[in-house]
């Protein structure tokens, strides 16, 4: 180089590129793309949010191509210089340079599954999040698609899972929206090619929403059974406390379940919950909610309401005093879930608007309550009935009287 002669920044950018070499890349605050010194056109984008992006870009017949070959860190320098060299060869024989360029194995659906519930779904979700995608995909995705590598899954594979798993249709239509958020993570992380998730528009099958609200009579019914089985220890005082908190706070079980003696507010009349499926929210004690905590037994050195029978451990199998309890009351057919359903029936029937039905359930969304609008309908047909009848005999004069059958 002569002297006094300045390199260009982008000759300043060219090296070697080895994992080692791309660990220690700098992170700017903006995009740069540092050239590999080996292989002219390839290339590794670092982003100003910290991501490492291979990539490759050459000319052909169709002119200049730039195409991601996956990201730093899911792929190894070795191996994305390995697809870049395809990728290029391509590009310059004028063929479709993404054809084949994630078509070397790779990691397949069961690794993308594990990263994705370790680094995703623990990580930003809920527990019960968590154990519903890792039913979801450890018992239907994994055993028909799990050997399959990720960059090679089609919607031909994802459309035979749906079919394979027709028989449930719920879980066929969960599998696919797990596999979906699944393969859209792998997006994120350079695991794929852009925007080529095959879930995408897949049709799922139609299910129907099933609700089952207790009248007044099972209602009355359900708490006699539950004192009798308490009274003849069928049922321990914390489980039938819990299954009584369910119906008259409208909770959800794991709300009652994981509850602590820390979070209840005798002198409030309230429960402060700080982490419920949709955030902290407040749940107002009724005066019977609230004498049935202060009746209820604390063990001693045990923080939680509903204790188990471990010294310091709270009850968790709740719904096997539930199927008790229901069998008993002759009401095999509702779920530990239709008590909050319930709660929800007996508002609207009497005259709780829907805004304050959705506070009292903890709803963030109206749109989530709105599932009981047509029982606000039929409480407003019954008060409009109701109203119109009290009117009638003033403006209507009375029925003429029926002749008497001979």
């Amino acid at each position: 180089m002569a002297k006094g002669k300045r390199r260009s920044p982008s000759n300043r950018r060219r090296r070697s590129l080895s994992d080692r070499v791309v660990d220690a890349l700098p992170v700017e605050d903006r995009d740069i793309v540092y050239w590999d010194a080996d292989l002219p056109g390839f290339g590794v984008r670092v982003y100003a949010t910290g991501s490492k992006t291979y990539l490759v870009q050459g000319r052909g017949r169709a002119g200049s191509r730039r195409v991601a070959l996956g990201r730093h860190g899911v792929v190894t320098a070795e191996e994305a210089r390995k697809r870049g060299a395809e990728v290029l060869a391509r590009i310059r024989a004028g063929k479709d340079p993404e054809t084949g360029a994630w078509r070397s194995g790779g990691p397949t659906v069961a690794d993308l599954a594990e990263r994705y519930l370790r680094e995703h779904v623990a990580v930003r979700c809920k527990p019960l999040t968590l154990r519903n995608y890792r039913h979801a995909i450890s018992k239907n995705v994994l055993p028909i698609l799990g050997r399959i590598p990720v960059a090679e899954l089609e919607r031909r594979h994802v459309a035979e899972l749906h079919y394979q798993l027709r028989r449930t249709p719920v879980s066929a239509n969960d599998a696919v929206n797990a596999l979906s958020r699944m393969l859209n993570r792998a997006d994120a992380w350079g695991m794929v090619p852009p925007n080529s998730n095959p879930c995408r528009g897949m049709r799922k099958y139609r299910t129907r929403r099933r609700e089952r609200f207790l009248t007044e009579h099972e209602f009355r019914r359900l708490g006699e059974t539950l004192d009798t089985l308490e009274a003849d220890g069928g049922v321990p005082a914390h489980a039938a406390a819990a299954l009584r908190l369910l119906m008259l706070t409208g909770c959800r079980r794991g709300e009652i379940i994981g509850l602590r003696w820390a979070d209840v507010r005798l002198d409030r009349s309230e429960i402060q919950l700080a982490d419920s499926k949709t955030g902290p929210r407040t749940v107002s004690l009724s005066p019977a909610a609230a004498r049935l905590l202060a009746d209820l037994p604390r063990p001693v050195g045990n923080p939680w309401v509903i204790a188990g029978a471990k010294p310091g451990a709270r009850l968790t199998h709740i719904t096997y005093y539930w199927h008790r309890v229901r069998k008993r009351a002759a009401l095999e057919d509702v779920r530990l879930h239709d008590l909050r359903h319930s709660f929800a029936s007996r508002a609207l029937a009497l005259g709780e608007p829907l805004p304050m039905i959705a506070r009292l359930l903890g709803h963030t969304k109206i749109q989530t309550t709105a599932r009981y609008a047509h029982l606000a309908r039929d409480s407003v047909r019954d008060s409009a009935d109701r109203v119109a009848a009290s009117i009638e005999a003033d403006i209507l004069p009375p029925d003429p009287p029926r002749p008497q059958q001979p």
